[in-house]
């Protein structure tokens, strides 16, 4: 997108004032939004009970299971919502309903909110990357880097991994534990956490016996959490992304440009609670995710944006390392071009 019409300030101001309004929380629609989710997950997960312990055909239990992992997609997006207290009005609501949506999520809400805030402070930014983002190297760093980690990065960035044991490892072990850094209110969110995964696994074990209760959570934890990280991947995993260095990087432009707008199929906008919009989400968090469909058809500044395909995001798979001269995620061949240039000069 060409951002000029935004690099002004007096229009920056009338955007940002313009936007301000779709960060005003809906207590009607947020309760809407958790009653059209928790119940059918509920639901689901009521079906695949009823067909395991009564010798129904599997087949509908596992339908249940497959489907029940998109709503639980949509569970962990208004838990972040209320990591950036913009699904209720009230403090304390997006407290209670963040950690209740991050226990069914197997995420604890003031560790992984605040290291989400640092994200979105660090978002392409190529002098602070780390924090809640997904491991990214420059071409230079990757050819200047000893053998052994050149290789744990093409291991890591390899999407069979990244995708196949990576989902598992965040949510079920990786979340178990406080991130670093983060202070003794974000370590006791973890705990608080891990208490009540605790006391979940023991109840749902003595009310429905822990084999059932493990072939349903099991397979809908991994199942959601492998769609939940595809989608933060192509949020900033994408050729034309921006990246910049700190001295020059410019806020707007990391987020209209930094953070993509993945336009999805109506369906899977509405599960993944219109986290497409993730360009609308990074220029201002607070608003919530059931208004940021509204704010991008009302604002015509936010039109140039050019949509991230369902069928181009997949390219993003084959594109692993930021390329200063370009400005692009480039892949490991083309890499190898550029190194082999050099070496002829």
């Amino acid at each position: 997108m060409d951002t000029d019409s935004t690099d002004h300030p007096t229009q920056r101001q009338e955007l940002n004032k313009i936007i301000m309004k779709f960060a005003m929380p809906s207590p009607g629609k947020a309760v809407w939004q958790i009653a059209n989710t928790l119940i059918p997950y509920l639901l689901l997960w009521a079906t695949a009970i009823v067909v395991f312990q009564n010798g129904y055909p599997l087949w509908i239990g596992w339908t249940a299971i497959v489907v029940a992992a998109p709503f639980l997609v949509r569970i962990f997006i208004i838990f972040h919502d209320c990591c950036h207290s913009s699904f209720f009005k009230a403090k304390w609501a997006n407290k209670w309903i963040g950690y209740l949506a991050g226990v069914l999520a197997y995420t604890p809400f003031t560790d992984w909110g605040k290291a989400h805030i640092r994200h979105h402070a660090t978002a392409g930014n190529l002098d602070r990357r780390g924090v809640g983002d997904i491991w990214t190297l420059t071409v230079e760093e990757y050819i200047a880097a000893p053998k052994l980690k050149r290789i744990t990065y093409r291991v890591f960035r390899n999407p069979f991994f990244l995708f196949g044991f990576g989902p598992a490892f965040v949510f079920l072990i990786l979340q178990r534990f406080s991130q670093k850094g983060i202070q003794h209110k974000g370590r006791l969110s973890v705990y608080i956490t891990n208490l009540a995964l605790l006391l979940m696994l023991l109840l749902g074990g003595m009310a429905i016996g822990y084999k059932t209760y493990l072939i349903i959570q099991i397979p809908v934890v991994v199942i959601s959490a492998t769609l939940g990280l595809w989608l933060f991947y192509v949020q900033h995993q994408y050729e034309e992304v921006y990246w910049a260095r700190n001295d020059v990087r410019d806020s707007v432009k990391a987020a209209l440009e930094g953070s993509s707008y993945y336009k999805l199929p109506k369906i899977a906008q509405w599960f993944s609670g219109n986290i497409g919009l993730h360009h609308i989400h990074h220029l201002n968090p607070s608003i919530p995710n059931y208004n940021l469909q509204a704010c991008h058809d009302e604002i015509q500044m936010l039109h140039p944006v050019k949509p991230l395909g369902f069928r181009k995001s997949f390219k993003s798979l084959r594109i692993h390392l930021w390329d200063e001269e370009t400005r692009k995620l480039i892949s490991f061949k083309a890499m190898r071009l550029i190194r082999k240039a050099r070496r002829e000069k």
